[in-house]
């Protein structure tokens, strides 16, 4: 089988928990550094499936990250060729932008762990339906997007509600960071002490965030092996049980 490829966005991007569980799942992984100019994206014709991951910019600063306008128009293509393809946080947001939907700041700031829903409509979805009803997530965004036009809202929370959709039968967008594992984090928390005021201007402070992670970061890594097993047996054409 073809292998998938998981796109990076951002030099913070370390893909979590996505290669391991892909390949626990028989699946081969192709990365690719999309800011890196000198970085080709492959042909979609030779990857079964595509993943793009978040980032710290917003999806139309095109001109100062130009990779932006590669991975968008790679979406698209993704998109009308049916190849399976998952977006997170900017992944989901670039998904969104390349449907003509407007891309801006939400009205709060989320990060840390925080609660979403799914709707009656997950329940059947191939590649979320194994997430219960109330889930804690990882969430570390300010921008946000309304449902794309066909889309199906399938996680909502009550500040942000779109949180998780899909497209079609084949393409999906999450908010959260599902594929964030303890040592991600950790690396993430800080680079922020270092670089940001996190209580001031994001409602929460590093140890506050440590603090959540040592609560649900071991239910965090199952949720977000489970999301690429499911991956896997979407590219492979397996449905879910």
């Amino acid at each position: 089988m073809k292998p998938v490829l998981l796109v990076r966005n951002d030099r913070y991007e370390s893909f979590g928990v996505a290669p391991g569980a892909l390949a626990w799942a028989g699946v081969d992984v192709l990365t690719a550094n999309a800011t890196d100019p000198a970085v080709e994206l492959p042909s979609l014709a030779d990857v079964s499936g595509v993943v793009t991951f978040g980032g710290t910019v917003n999806v139309d600063q095109v001109h100062e990250y130009p990779h932006l306008t590669r991975v968008r128009g790679y979406t698209r293509e993704a998109l009308d060729r049916g190849v399976p393809y998952l977006g997170i946080c900017l992944g989901s947001q670039i998904l969104a932008r390349a449907l003509e939907v407007e891309v801006a700041r939400g009205p709060v700031r989320e990060v840390g762990f925080e609660p979403v829903r799914t709707t009656a409509d997950a329940k059947e979805d191939a590649l979320l339906s194994f997430l219960d009803p109330e889930e804690m997530v990882l969430q570390w965004h300010e921008d946000t997007h309304d449902l794309p036009d066909g889309g199906t809202l399938l996680v909502t929370g009550d500040r942000v509600p779109v949180q998780g959709y899909r497209i079609g039968d084949s393409a999906w967008g999450i908010q959260f960071h599902l594929e964030v594992d303890a040592v991600e984090l950790g690396w993430w928390l800080e680079v922020a002490d270092e670089e940001v005021d996190l209580k001031a201007g994001w409602g929460k402070s590093a140890e506050e965030i440590r603090e959540e992670s040592r609560r649900y970061m071991a239910r965090q890594e199952e949720r977000g092996r489970a999301i690429f097993h499911r991956f896997a047996d979407v590219v492979r054409g397996i449905a879910p049980t």
